[in-house]
């Protein structure tokens, strides 16, 4: 199922993607894999895959904003604003939040959302 809108939960470890519309949800976790080895930069490694990893989860979504702790929220801006500059469009706000439920999330991207197409002019998709 493609949907217009998506809210990403992100912290360092993992990920929580839900795309909706007023009637559907449908969840994905993306979850880092910690590669333990002795190389050099590896955790930086392990990091990249994680951020692309949530970006392939973003596929094809036309706007997502992105929650999580600051920090986690930073890395994954410059993760994308490097590595995947195609998904930084998609990506239309940046809010930052503790560990809220899917329910949750999701009432605060409708919210948001709506907002934001209202200040745009842009009528949201039904």
């Amino acid at each position: 199922m493609s949907l217009f809108h998506a809210v990403v939960w992100i912290d360092h470890q993992s990920a929580q993607v839900l795309q909706f519309d007023p009637e559907h949800v449908q969840a994905q976790k993306v979850k880092a894999h910690h590669h333990h080895t002795r190389q050099h930069a590896s955790g930086v490694r392990t990091e990249h895959e994680f951020f692309g990893a949530v970006c392939d989860a973003l596929a094809g979504i036309t706007e997502v904003l992105v929650t999580g702790s600051r920090t986690a929220q930073a890395d994954f801006r410059h993760y994308v604003e490097k590595h995947r500059p195609a998904v930084a469009p998609q990506i239309i706000g940046w809010e930052t939040v503790d560990h809220p439920t899917d329910n949750q999330l999701v009432a605060l991207a409708r919210a948001y959302f709506l907002k934001a197409d209202r200040m745009n002019g842009t009528p949201t998709p039904t």
